[in-house]
């Protein structure tokens, strides 16, 4: 199952706290029920990381179980900002609205966490989870700090309904200065790339950044463990981290 191969990247996975779908990574040193005290600095950004799909119903492990969304939040933890992963029910190509509303649920409970600074948020979508994006960009929350998109679905396949909510290739064009991290794989499925080429020309005004992995396959930041997927994950991270400070 080469979904559950780790991120390229090396990490030490950090235990998680469980916010119903949602498991939360905190830097070190942030308050446990064990009571230890809050670094100085007070709270802390976040990132919230979405899965893609549609995935198979009843799918085990869950999203937030894999390698792959371990590392990312942990990675998150370790650079001093809080990391979330969220279960979402992308279970079919018609569950976007369902999908969405486990999203916009996660960030309510991250946001009202006492440890994060719910003004300072970073949403970072995976694959078919890209589509989501069109509710951030269409309408900038005051709280959103950047929109990361990493070999992301931007128009549905052939067949599948094609509700006008998720089109981010439409809904960029009012993301004004909000930044928006795209990364690229140049092996992706030409489906997946193509709306990606409709979401870079759209986006022509607006505050994006591509970070291009010219070898790399849709996965590659599990799948292809080479020094470009390496370097491609720690600059699109450095780049979202940037926006949140």
């Amino acid at each position: 199952m080469e979904f559950l191969k780790p991120l390229v990247l090396p990490v030490t996975i950090r235990p998680a706290e469980r916010h119903g779908a949602v498991d939360l990574y905190l830097p070190p040193g942030e308050p446990r029920p064990t009571g230890e005290p809050r670094p100085t600095g007070g709270p802390r950004p976040a990132v919230l990381f979405v899965h893609g799909g549609p995935l198979p119903p009843g799918m085990r492990p869950l999203p937030r179980e894999w390698p792959i969304f371990q590392g990312y939040a942990s990675l998150a933890a370790d650079r001093g900002v809080a990391g979330a992963v969220v279960d979402h029910r992308l279970q079919g190509p018609d569950a976007y609205p369902a999908a969405a509303d486990d999203v916009a649920a996660a960030l309510e409970i991250i946001r009202a966490d006492p440890r994060v600074d719910g003004e300072r948020i970073a949403i970072w979508f995976f694959s078919g989870g890209g589509r989501l994006a069109a509710d951030y960009l269409r309408s900038v929350p005051s709280w959103l700090r950047a929109v990361a998109l990493t070999y992301p679905m931007i128009t549905p396949y052939p067949g599948w309904p094609d509700d006008p909510r998720f089109r981010p290739a439409e809904a960029v064009a009012a993301a004004g200065d909000l930044p928006i991290v795209l990364t690229r794989a140049g092996l992706d499925d030409p489906r997946i790339a193509e709306g990606v080429a409709v979401f870079v020309a759209a986006a022509e005004k607006a505050n994006l950044t591509i970070v291009d992995v010219p070898n790399g396959r849709h996965g590659f930041d599990n799948l292809d463990d080479t020094d470009e997927s390496r370097e491609a994950v720690t600059q699109a991270f450095d780049l979202v981290l940037a926006a949140l400070k």
